[in-house]
């Protein structure tokens, strides 16, 4: 019979096992499988292609309706008549601008933050590209690894690996020589090696991986509500127009070009081609921002989703406090020999080639002893929360050792707890080290270990922690620290940063998610939490309405990292919660979380503050064009007043109000608030217009009396639109009113000089006209401001 060894392949043409050597392939067998096409030729991209930028924002469908209008007005009308064509060119070429900055910082990043596998090559391991891992390339894998190719595994040492991400199945596999190991799915206890046997799209998670890491501007309510605006207003606009034109061509016995040009007039405003634009540009800036802070936004939707967050979960390690710890005192238990203790420690430190940061602390306090040899070991896992050894000494006596929680490994009872508790409530961590009465591989090998030393740890805290926590408390924004370690410990470390609450052993948590949600509302520090349960307690808090965003850096982090609404990970923190974090802080600082929440608030507040800017013209020149065909009359409009108003109004305050600060956190509902104030903002506009309008009719009489009525009729929607701006402008800061004002100085401008009237076709006739615009205005701005009011109170937000 023959043996084919786990670390050999079937060669499809030759069917001889192709050995795999420990030490990887050699260089020439790399130039090979390149030569040959098997590369790990993925294409993971963080952001959108140039053509993928230009084709969004160029071929959209009010882009189409702008442009057939503009190329008619080119041809029938004078060259102001067809400024609207212009403005669209420029708004598509700022979009494009602004999302092609976006690409280039976010690809920048992503290239910081990428992740860089160990593989085996000519006996030596060396980190490569994930794009440069060949077929048959011998992976190396530890702790918080992920698994960046499918491959068979070659080499084990207490292997455990979470292919949750893929099944589902949270529960960690053991992996040995000759089990199939999964792209996408990350090792969370042991290290070893694994063969690439699928790369590139073969791969089982490529695609998967493809698609998450792609840069995205959907899934987000606020594109999606706009999405949904657009359509309504492409229903509205289909009769509206229809009937204008009918109108103005068959009804109306007019010149054909001027009728031509009333109609473009009609249709053009009642696009708000400016709103999607102003969406993306915000978002774009928001990226380019964030990325000079060294913060990767992976989905541009996170941005917005930390602007709504009201909890935010903290795991301690690596964001309350620094990765790093010291050792500051071992206390020997029941009478043990503290040097004897120290060779334990030093050789239990040697045992782990991937010692996490408690075992770092004690390998820089305790040297290995050189005469012991680790026959066996048992990596640490949050789950079980200790690791192991055994050894067998330089004397020859063979011993097995646990290094672990107290309170985990010790019974109730055991005098050492309490000791362990006074230090805990000092916000130290203690590790116990005890020595196991059972063999390693037994499932109860913790049951009658015998306690020899308590190894006491001091960890780092942040020196931003404390100022960051403060301004989540500022903002209405609940705290809720969730650790594996202690909670008397993990309490005190919250203490000391200055976050108040309840401090509450996970381990007595109810397990019925209503009763758990209950208790996480009254609680604020949580410890001896088991990663399953760091997901329970986000899918809790969420069934209880709160939008949560997590933070982490640990393969512990992981699942609850996933299921969050917002996922945070630190730039230092294992390669699987980076795949899964919608944010990376590459700079490993807790203190730009702010930064993030504040640039999110800035762009979901005034993008819904803008929009309402957008939609009182929509509703206002769909409104008008019903009447104009009810009274079946000349629509009062040239499209060069409404470019003037539009840009004077509504185009550059938007752009500014949109890029301005704004720490209002997010509502919910943004189709619904963003209505209640443009539906009756745009009736009264087009109401009070067309008033003016009719009775301008009947008040001019001769050849000019259609530019009069057009001029005072522009004069009300202008006033009344000035006073929309006013009212989204507010609360007042010197640069709002001065905004405001420059917009009505540019137009009393466009009134007072001379060519710029004959340009713009505005000139003012008489004197009652004029002022009784003016008057109808004011009543309409005294309207407006009841209606607004009215409105907060009978629908509030």
């Amino acid at each position: 019979m023959t043996h084919i060894d786990a670390g050999a392949e079937l060669d499809p043409v030759h069917p001889v096992p192709v050995p795999v050597s420990v030490g990887g392939l050699t260089s020439a067998e790399v130039a090979e499988r390149i030569a040959r096409g098997e590369i790990n030729d993925v294409p993971v991209r963080s952001s959108r292609s140039m053509a993928d930028i230009v084709r969004a924002n160029v071929f959209t469908r009010f882009n189409a309706i702008i442009g057939v209008l503009w190329l008619v007005m080119l041809f029938v009308a004078p060259f102001q008549d067809s400024l609207f064509g212009y403005v669209i060119l420029a708004n598509t070429g700022i979009g494009i601008i602004q999302e092609w900055r976006a690409k280039k910082t976010l690809d920048s990043l992503a290239v910081i933050g990428e992740a860089r596998p160990t593989v085996r090559r000519d006996g030596a391991a060396v980190e490569v590209g994930t794009s440069e891992i060949v077929l048959d390339d011998l992976i190396e894998i530890g702790p918080g690894d992920k698994a960046v190719v499918d491959g068979e595994c070659v080499e084990a040492d207490g292997l455990e690996i979470d292919e949750s991400l893929l099944t589902g199945e949270a529960d960690p596999v053991v992996k040995r020589p000759g089990d199939q190991v999964m792209s996408g799915s990350f090792v969370v206890a042991g290290g070893g090696a694994f063969r690439a046997t699928k790369v590139g799209r073969e791969a089982y998670a490529a695609q998967l991986a493809e698609e998450a890491s792609r840069f995205t501007l959907v899934h987000s309510e606020l594109r999606s509500g706009i999405s949904t605006i657009l359509k309504y207003v492409t229903w509205m606009m289909i009769p509206a127009a229809t009937g204008l034109v009918i109108t103005q061509l068959v009804v109306k016995n007019n010149e054909l070009k001027d009728a031509i040009a009333r109609t473009v007039g009609g249709i053009v405003p009642m696009v708000p081609e400016g709103l999607v634009l102003l969406t993306s540009v915000a978002f774009a800036i928001g990226v380019i921002r964030l990325g000079r802070k060294q913060c990767l936004v992976q989905e541009l939707p996170a941005i917005e989703g930390l602007a709504r967050i009201d909890t935010v979960c903290l795991d301690k390690t690596g964001t309350l406090t620094e990765g790093g710890m010291d050792v500051t005192e071992l206390r020997p238990l029941n009478g043990s020999d503290e040097a004897y203790v120290r060779k334990v420690l030093g050789a239990l430190g040697e045992s782990d080639p991937r010692p996490n940061a408690s075992l770092a602390a004690i390998i820089e306090a305790y040297p290995d002893a050189e005469d012991w040899r680790c026959t066996e070991s048992l990596p640490f896992s949050s789950a079980r929360k200790y690791s192991g050894a055994a050894f067998s000494e330089g004397s020859g006596v063979t011993s097995t050792w646990l290094l672990g929680a107290p309170d985990v490994l010790l019974g109730a009872d055991d005098p050492a707890l309490a000791e362990t508790g006074r230090l805990n409530e000092q916000g130290l961590r203690v590790l116990l080290l005890a020595r196991a009465a059972r063999d390693l591989d037994d499932p109860e090998v913790a049951r009658g270990a015998a306690p020899a030393a308590l190894v006491v740890l001091e960890q780092r805290l942040r020196p931003d922690a404390a100022d960051t926590l403060r301004y989540f408390a500022e903002q209405d924004v609940s705290a809720k620290v969730i650790s594996g370690d202690n909670a008397v410990s993990v309490g005190a470390v919250a203490a000391k940063l200055g976050l108040e609450g309840a401090t509450v052993d996970a381990r007595h948590l109810p397990a019925d998610r209503e009763e758990m949600a209950r208790a996480l509302d009254e609680g604020t520090v949580f410890g001896r939490v088991t990663p399953q349960q760091k997901r329970d307690m986000v899918g809790a808090l969420q069934s209880h309405g709160h939008t949560v965003a997590m933070t982490g850096d640990g393969v512990n982090d992981v699942l609850a990292l996933k299921d969050a609404d917002i996922g945070v990970s630190m730039g230092s923190g294992s390669e699987a919660t980076r795949a899964v974090a919608q944010i990376v802080l590459l700079n490993n600082s807790f203190a730009t979380l702010p930064s993030v929440v504040a640039e999110g608030r800035r762009v979901i507040g005034n993008i819904t503050r803008v929009a309402t800017l957008f939609l009182v013209k929509t509703v206002y020149s769909v409104l008008l064009a019903v009447l104009v065909v009810c009274w079946q009359i000349e629509y009062p409009f040239l499209p060069r007043h409404l470019t003037l108003l539009s840009t004077l109004t509504i185009g550059v305050p938007a752009f500014f109000l949109a890029l301005a600060p704004n720490k209002e956190r997010a509502k919910p509902h943004f189709v619904r608030r963003v209505m209640r104030y443009s539906v009756p903002g745009g009736l009264v506009a087009g109401v009070a217009t067309f008033v003016t309008y009719l009775i301008a009719r009947h008040h001019y009489t001769g050849s000019g009396s259609l530019g009069a009525e057009t001029s005072v009729a522009t004069l009300t929607l202008f006033l009344i639109s000035m006073w929309v701006l006013a009212i989204v402008a507010r609360p007042y800061t010197w640069w709002r009113v001065l905004l405001v004002a420059s917009m009505g100085a540019g137009f009393l401008l466009v009134l007072v000089v001379p060519w710029l009237q004959d340009f713009f076709a505005l000139k003012l006739v008489g004197v009652t006209m004029p002022w009784l615009a003016v008057a109808i205005s004011a009543v309409s701005a005294a309207v407006l401001e009841f209606l607004w009011r009215w409105v907060d109170r009978r629908f509030p937000a």
